[in-house]
């Protein structure tokens, strides 16, 4: 479970890392404003897919068990 979680994460940072640089919008001059925006993106990105991954992962487990 924590090397799933763990998986998840670099997966959602390095996604976010490369969202980030390709952004074209102009960035902010504020420093924090800028590590607010990436750990909110890394943040709203590992939180979908570890519900996506664990829902999917439940239902087929659960269909699993049906079909036997």
């Amino acid at each position: 479970m924590k090397k799933k979680i763990s998986t998840i994460f670099i997966i959602s940072s390095m996604l976010t890392t490369v969202g980030f640089l390709m952004d074209g919008d102009p960035k902010e001059p504020s420093m924090t404003m800028r590590f607010t925006e990436y750990f909110a993106m890394l943040s709203i990105l590992f939180l979908l897919i570890t519900t996506f991954y664990f829902t999917t992962n439940s239902l087929a487990k659960k269909l699993q068990k049906i079909r036997n």
